[in-house]
């Protein structure tokens, strides 16, 4: 008996569906999708939060000086002449980081592996490069899904079945984070 569900794909293809299945689940919460593919994509979903949340609070604070350049109110790089060049003028910054743990660090490499990367476009900017930002998908399972799930052993996911597809009559189900 298999461990998993082919899916009808082949493995790279199979891959590829359930990593950018469980990257929409992560970015959007809920899904809609057949309930064979629920089911696989419930079991990657489920260990990357189970992994966000044995490592949520595993990293330090930790103070670092920087060496920013200063800029002018028109926002340009201020320069000044040294020895007859034109040299950068940098000011010092202390900023408080989070410095990850080896084993969160690994946990963050691990959940980079499945994860595809987002952007978010906004709706007055639809179609257009301007205005996007990339969303961080990793840092969203450590900070945000994580911490609701911590006195939880289990069961992230919930599968509902909503009937059955008009095209092919397969089942059709929402995939949500609890």
């Amino acid at each position: 008996m298999a461990k998993y569900r082919k899916l009808g794909r082949t493995a790279s293809q199979r891959k590829a569906l359930i990593r950018n299945q469980v990257t929409a689940l992560i970015n959007n919460g809920k899904i809609v999708t057949t309930e064979a593919k629920a089911k696989e994509i419930r079991k990657v979903a489920e260990g990357l939060i189970a992994l966000a949340v044995k490592e949520k609070d595993n990293f330090e604070t930790v103070t670092v000086t920087a060496k920013v350049a200063r800029k002018d109110k028109d926002g340009k790089r201020v320069k000044e002449v040294v020895d007859g060049k034109k040299v950068t003028v940098y000011d010092s910054v202390e900023k408080t980081i989070k410095k990850d743990m080896p084993s969160r660090l690994h946990a963050r490499r691990q959940m980079l592996q499945v994860l595809y990367s987002v952007k978010e476009v906004p709706t007055e900017a639809a179609g257009k490069k301007k205005g996007t930002k990339e969303v961080d998908l990793v840092a969203k399972l450590f900070e945000e899904i994580a911490p609701k799930y911590v006195g939880r052993n289990g069961g992230y996911t919930r599968i509902v079945k909503i009937g059955q597809r008009k095209g092919d009559a397969a089942m059709e189900v929402v995939l949500e984070l609890v």
